[in-house]
């Protein structure tokens, strides 16, 4: 279950500095076999209890870029949210995600350039308070001068 922030659009001339949006996710055996459903990524890592016992992780893991969809849907849906278009994506991977892990997925403001409508954000992902995923993502916010 998602614990969004409301849902909409702030605009490149609400943006400030610091601004912060987040949600929380549980995630579970079914987001994991949907998202090598949708991605054909189909490693056994993700899907096979005793292939991923014998693993460096001893157990299943959750797809990287499932985790890094969380973080998609904070930028898509609350800051900017709506009418956003991604420009570029950094990622480290710095711990597993597993089924029934609980990920907070955050984004910040870092940085603004209003000319052209370009936001640089920080960007995270932690389970019970530990960072499993960092990056940044540049984005071009919409604008309420072309609504």
């Amino acid at each position: 279950m998602l614990d969004n922030l409301p849902r909409g659009t702030i605009t490149i001339e609400e943006i400030e500095m610091g601004m912060t949006r987040h949600l929380r996710k549980v995630v579970t055996d079914e987001d994991i076999e949907m998202f090598a459903q949708v991605s054909t990524d189909r490693n056994p890592v993700h899907l096979d209890d005793d292939y991923a016992r014998d693993t460096i992780f001893e157990g299943r893991i959750a797809h990287g870029m499932l985790t890094a969809g969380l973080i998609s849907a904070v930028i898509g849906e609350q800051l900017p949210g709506h009418g956003t278009i991604y420009m570029g994506q950094s990622l480290k991977f710095l711990a597993p995600v597993r089924p029934g892990d609980t990920v907070l997925a955050e984004v910040e403001v870092i940085d603004i350039d209003h000319a052209k409508r370009r936001v640089k954000l920080d960007c995270r992902c932690l389970v019970d308070g530990k960072k499993v995923l960092a990056g940044e993502a540049t984005v071009l916010a919409p604008s309420a001068k072309f609504d």
